[in-house]
């Protein structure tokens, strides 16, 4: 499977089997992704390849975090995969991917650390598209 920052100008290739895919809910993750979860999946570093724009690759590590880190794009920003610190696996931002997973979220982490304001997507209207708006 192949994934790519927004711009296009960092691009990785992962083979499968995935190791494990979750949602993390962490204050953390909810402050690099700007959303509710970190949706992020594992595989080993013998899985993984840069294609293109490594180079391009910044990494931000949190100095008391065992097991947080990021990666981005220098150009757009985007978040990208990253390896853990002790080299084990490769995080990858499921969200990165242009080609379909295989598999869904297995589970969810730091449940209890959850934004206030998150809400079950479940039960809200939704839509194929933007919606019209009310006037």
């Amino acid at each position: 499977m192949k994934g790519s920052c927004l711009c296009g100008q960092v691009s990785y290739e992962i083979n499968e089997p995935i190791k494990t895919f979750q949602y993390c809910h962490c204050s953390r993750c909810r402050k690099f992704t700007g959303s509710a979860h970190a949706a992020n999946f594992f595989v080993p570093p013998t899985q993984f390849k840069w294609l293109t724009g490594e180079e391009l690759v910044g990494r931000f590590e949190q100095p008391d975090a065992k097991y947080f880190a990021t990666s981005f794009c220098k150009n757009c920003g985007s978040s990208l995969p990253w390896a853990t610190q002790g080299g084990a696996n490769i995080v990858v931002p499921a969200g990165t991917l242009d080609d379909e997973l295989s598999i869904k979220p297995q589970r969810s982490i730091f449940w209890q650390s959850r934004a206030p304001w998150y809400e079950e997507t479940c039960d809200l209207p939704k839509h194929d598209t933007r919606p019209v708006k009310n006037t």
